[in-house]
């Protein structure tokens, strides 16, 4: 079975401080196949486990591992260790963080390279993990050394410049930000109040200007057109059309990421597989 075989269409992109089991729980019975972990969870991957072994079936998938945060030793023995008990349902997402928050840092591709050949060395296998690659280059390293990428806060066209540069069989799957509010300007603005701190960030703002954005979308608080586009908002309806952009771009699959402008499990809820099974039946 492929990792596309194995995470579904759809997963949930969640940040580790703000999952529990109960919630994992409701995810997979919801039908979701991954739940991403984000929010650079530890080396440790404690959170990972602790939601595996809560849970039968759906696969955990870090988004990301920060390298410069995190001992790739350590990580290897954490992977090694929660392999062996939860085989196939664990996906190891790697990314070299921010360089706003990492002065100290080297060149990101040199270290990723670095960082690779430590999991090589103590027997992580390159199809358990994946790149968070936002840059050609890092797409290539993806390609040569990992299962594929997880984009974050890129569009459609995007994802098919991946699946472009990566060819077929590598996996694509990047993280879709949502909000379920039909209101435009109380949706744009939770979006906006998501969005602004990344516009702050090199690496994603450059995604976005490599995107088609102007140096004036990505100022301040974004322009509406980048905010509309970055991060859809709308019914249930409008919001799968989004995530199926990805799909229909080349994307494997497609983790969703729900700003609350009501609560993230009725974002779930309305975006379930198993809710959408019955409504196509």
């Amino acid at each position: 079975m492929t990792w596309t075989d194995r995470l579904g269409e759809f997963g949930i992109w969640r940040r580790s401080t703000e999952i529990n089991e109960t919630l994992a729980v409701e995810i997979e019975r919801l039908g979701y196949g991954t739940i991403w972990l984000g929010g650079s969870p530890a080396a440790d991957l404690i959170e990972a486990e602790r939601l595996l072994d809560a849970t039968e079936s759906v696969v955990l998938a870090t988004g990301i591992v920060n390298i410069w945060m995190s001992d790739a030793a350590e990580l290897a023995e954490s992977y090694r260790r929660i392999a062996a008990r939860h085989p196939g349902r664990l996906l190891v997402g790697i990314g070299s963080g921010h360089r706003e928050r990492q002065h100290e840092r080297a060149r990101p591709l040199e270290a990723m390279s670095s960082y690779l050949d430590v999991l090589d060395a103590a027997g992580v296998p390159q199809e358990d993990r994946l790149l968070s690659a936002l840059g050609p280059r890092m797409l290539e390293l993806a390609r040569a050394r990992s299962a594929g990428t997880h984009p974050y806060l890129t569009l459609p066209a995007q994802t098919a410049e991946a699946r472009e540069t990566l060819g077929d069989g590598i996996l694509v799957a990047p993280e879709q930000t949502v909000v379920l509010d039909t209101d435009p300007v109380s949706a744009r603005k939770a979006a906006r109040e998501f969005l602004t701190p990344y516009l702050r960030l090199s690496n994603y703002s450059n995604t976005m200007k490599r995107g088609g954005f102007s140096d004036d979308d990505v100022q301040g608080s974004g322009s509406d057109d980048l905010v509309d586009r970055i991060v859809i908002h709308g019914d249930a309806t409008t919001l799968l059309e989004g995530l199926r952009a990805h799909l229909a771009a080349g994307a494997d699959h497609v983790c969703v990421q729900a700003v609350p402008s009501v609560s993230a499990l009725e974002v779930y809820r309305a975006l379930a597989p198993t809710r959408r099974s019955v409504t196509d039946s």
